[in-house]
């Protein structure tokens, strides 16, 4: 029986003692969906069918547009705290519009709690609607990352690409992993789209998911405007589907993402260790 040398058995020994399980790679499920203030292609309020849609599908982090807070046209509702405890997840909310006696903006959903977050208002040439950023940062597995929502103008390719613009300037020092969910209201030929493809990575590109991934109008989906990008140094795109339903005019757009291993401390101190051991040894 062939013996394993000391040195070696050592190694092994701490490896197994001192690398955390915990810092394997790590699968997210992210869904990017606007909601339509919870009112579905039969021109009815129901956020109980909006969270069931969220709930089927699992997600750990979901970027919501066209969300209401406290508006007329919504029954006064506080949509996002509805949703928050409907599916049991934490939220953000981000105001880009005073509308009705509320506000009207961009949420974030979130099964990890949310360690900061950050809201940036775009400047716009033409259309009258202020669109937005938020910004949330989460811990997975000891490894903190960035998840960011937006909606961009749905009128005028020049206003979009003006507000990408700025997205990416907010973003140019935000370390990876970073994810970005938005509707962009923009198909992958427009400029916007195109502008966040010179930073990120696009999931259903990347994952060759099935279709072609038309999430407008929820009824009869012939537009591709919602999107998941991601960074590429410490993510990798596993798989990307659609969701059919019409509790919104969009359909939720899902991904799963891989978060590289990252290396600890321990497992630092191991290698050094060994090498230490190898040294006194020759």
């Amino acid at each position: 029986m062939k013996r394993i040398p000391q040195r070696t058995g050592l190694l092994l020994l701490l490896l197994a003692v001192f690398v955390s399980p915990a810092l394997a790679n790590k699968t997210l499920r992210v869904m990017t969906y606007n909601i339509h203030v919870g009112v579905g292609m039969d021109k009815k309020l129901d956020l109980q069918r909006i969270a069931d849609v969220i709930n089927r599908e699992r997600p750990d982090l979901v970027g919501l547009q066209e969300v209401d807070r406290g508006v007329k046209r919504t029954e006064g509702k506080d949509e996002i705290a509805e949703l928050a405890a409907l599916t049991r997840m934490e939220y953000a909310f981000a105001p880009n519009l005073d509308y009705q006696g509320g506000k009207y903006g961009v949420a974030i959903l979130s099964r990890f709690p949310i360690k900061s977050s950050v809201h940036r208002m775009f400047e716009n040439k033409r259309e009258s609607e202020r669109r937005g950023m938020l910004q949330v940062e989460v811990e997975v597995d000891r490894r903190r990352l960035t998840f960011v929502t937006t909606h961009l103008d749905y009128q005028f390719e020049d206003g979009r690409l003006f507000e990408t613009e700025q997205l990416l300037k907010y973003l140019a020092d935000v370390k990876p992993p970073l994810i970005v969910v938005a509707d962009l209201n923009d198909v992958p030929s427009g400029s916007a789209y195109q502008l966040m493809r010179t930073r990120f990575d696009d999931a259903w590109i990347t994952s060759r998911a099935k279709g072609d991934g038309f999430s407008y109008p929820a009824d009869k989906p012939g537009k591709r405007i919602d999107h998941i990008f991601y960074s590429s140094k410490a993510l990798r795109a596993k798989k990307a589907w659609v969701v059919e339903s019409l509790a919104s005019d969009h359909i939720p757009v899902v991904a799963e993402l891989e978060i590289g291993r990252v290396q600890s401390q321990h497992a630092a101190c191991v290698w050094s260790g060994a090498d230490l051991y190898n040294a006194r040894g020759r």
